[in-house]
This record gives structure tokens, sequence and C-alpha cells, in this order.
């Protein structure tokens, strides 16, 4: 039992390890010629642009769920006028970037392992390779910058829709004003707030997509690996974003303590 168990644990770590490497191979890789401007454009178009609709309308029902319960809460003690200060708070330092990250790797981590996965069972791959092009540059590479580049920006999509729907829910309940509502929402939120909570989110975009792109360009198995590969994806992903979350808040609360 003993030895099993160490045996998973080992296992993991080199997992772990297989996956930082190939991830840090790909920032690697992104800054050495020759650059694929085209194709990172279009991933970025691909992962970044298409999840819009997906976090705007998530970031409006978190907010709106989020202020409804806040008051429930609130309202115990007289101290609704908090709300949207709590909740402005709550979405730009942790659920908006954490919210964010975790739909992406569950829209854009699920893609990314089965396209590199299906591209791998059909030989795709070692056709670039035949045409004397680097398939990891031209495939990992575009992609995982793409992902770090959009994180940040879905996620202050996120932050901002989410406030909005708070104000939709506070409205409807109190019929508190927009200029109001939105003035007590950044009363005491400070630029260095968002900026190191946003800035996290470049390491979730990095995760997410080279934990994908792992799966997905050493796919074997034919079609049941593709599969195997995009749920792979999602679940390794968002169990590396949940624990990287906590690591990156501890860290920012150590260097920045005025950021806590």
């Amino acid at each position: 039992m003993v030895s099993e168990i160490r045996l998973g644990v080992a296992k993991a770590f080199f997992f772990i390890g297989d996956n930082a490497a190939f991830g840090f191979r790909s920032l690697h890789a992104s800054v050495k010629r020759p650059f694929h401007f085209d194709e990172t454009l279009r991933q970025i178009y691909e992962l970044g642009y298409k999840s819009v609709p997906l976090i705007a309308a998530a970031g409006i029902a978190v907010g709106a769920v989020m202020s409804m319960h806040t008051r429930a809460t609130l309202e115990r003690f007289g101290a609704e006028s908090l709300i949207p200060t709590g909740l402005g708070l709550a979405m730009i330092k942790e659920t908006g970037p954490l919210v964010a990250a975790l739909l992406i790797a569950g829209r854009v981590g699920a893609g990314i392992g089965a396209e590199l996965g299906a591209m791998r069972v059909t030989e795709q791959i070692d056709a670039l390779e035949s045409l004397a092009i680097d398939s990891f540059k031209f495939l990992v590479a575009t992609r995982v910058m793409a992902c770090m580049i959009m994180m940040p920006l879905l996620t202050t999509i996120m932050n901002f829709t989410g406030i909005l729907g708070g104000f939709i829910a506070e409205y409807a309940i109190s019929g508190m004003g927009f200029q109001q509502y939105f003035e007590q929402a950044f009363l005491l939120i400070e630029f260095d707030d968002y900026l190191t909570a946003t800035f996290k989110t470049v390491i979730f975009g990095f995760i997410i997509s080279g934990v994908a792109c792992y799966q997905g360009y050493y796919t074997t198995g034919g079609t049941a690996g593709v599969g195997q590969s995009a749920t792979r994806s999602v679940v390794v992903s968002s169990i590396l974003l949940i624990i990287s979350n906590v690591v990156l808040v501890k860290a920012i609360f150590f260097f920045l303590p005025e950021a806590a």
C-alpha cells in the first residue's frame, strides 16, 4: 500500500515536471525566429475573442448571484450599503480571475487538447514536419502565447460584467442608481489591487495552454485518445489552477503585503 502511494506521488511529480518543461520550452520557442504572427493572431481570435460571450454571460450571472447572497447576509446587520464595495473587491481580487481561468480551461483547454490530439493521430503533425515546419513552434508556442495575452483581457471583462451583474440585481431589489452603485463598488479598489490580481492570470493562461498542448501534442491511442486528451486537459489544468492560485495569493501577500 505504501509503495503504491509512493509510486503514485512519484508519477504525479514526474507528470508535473514534464508539463512544466514542455511549457517553458514553448516560451523559449515563442521568442525565437521565425515568428508566426499570423498564426498567433488567429489563435488570439479563436481562443480569446470567441470566449468573450461566455465570459460576459458568466460574469453577469456570477455578479448577480453574489450580490443577492451578500444582501441576504448584510441585511441582518443593516449594512446593505456595503454590498457594491464588497462585490467589487471580491470580483477584482479573487472571484473574477479564478472563475475566468476555470471557464477558459473548460472551453479552450478541451479545444486545444482535442485539436492537437486529432492532428497527432491523423499524422497532420508529422506532415508539417515533413514540410520542414517546426510543428512545436507553429502549433504549441503560438497557442501558449495567445492564451497568456488574452487571459488578463478576459479577466477584466469578467470583473466588469460581474460588477454590472451585481448592479442589475441590486437595482431590481433596491432601485440603487447606476452612478451611486459604481462609485461604491470602486470606493476601496486601488490600481494595485487590479494589477496584482490580473497579473497572475498570465500564469493561469500559461498553465491552461501548456497543459492542453502537452496532452494534445503527445496523444496516443487513436480517436479514443483524443477524447482522453481533451478530458485530461480540463481536469489537470483546473486542479493546477486551484493549487497555483493558493500559491500565488500567498506569494502576493508575502512580497506585496499592501495588496492584502
